[in-house]
């Protein structure tokens, strides 16, 4: 994953962030996501959804009625992790990362990381 020569935009940052997190995930999971897609919403809101992100042993744990062990596992590493998924979008996109939020779900098997950037000069104060 190197950083682009300039700030990216448009489809151009969507796309480079969703390959960024398919990226990551696979590095750390040891899989691909089923599907991957990344939203701006507002200009400041940077969301990728990853769908299908469950390992085996995950999804053999969830059948046994242990979900909440894969949740606290996930969380845990997403917490851990934080940074390199902030430092991903902030090298792609030229913007400072306010907040990340990552979460995931049990049925249907989706994960979704949320990235509020900083406003763009002379855009205002985030919501």
């Amino acid at each position: 994953m190197s950083a682009p020569d300039c700030p990216l935009t448009g489809d151009a940052l969507l796309v480079a962030v969703t390959d960024a997190m398919v990226e990551l995930h696979e590095r750390y999971h040891h899989r691909v996501p089923v599907t991957a897609k990344t939203l701006l919403l507002g200009g400041d809101l940077l969301a990728c959804v990853l769908g299908g992100v469950y390992t085996d042993v995950e999804k053999t744990m969830i059948e046994l009625q242990r979900k909440t062990i894969v949740q606290e596992t996930r969380s845990a590493f997403q917490d851990a992790m934080q940074h390199k998924f902030i430092a991903a979008v902030e090298d792609l996109s030229g913007r400072d990362v306010l907040a990340f939020i990552s979460n995931h779900h049990v049925g249907p098997d989706v994960e979704i990381e949320l990235f509020m950037l900083k406003p763009e000069a002379g855009a205002g104060a985030p919501v």
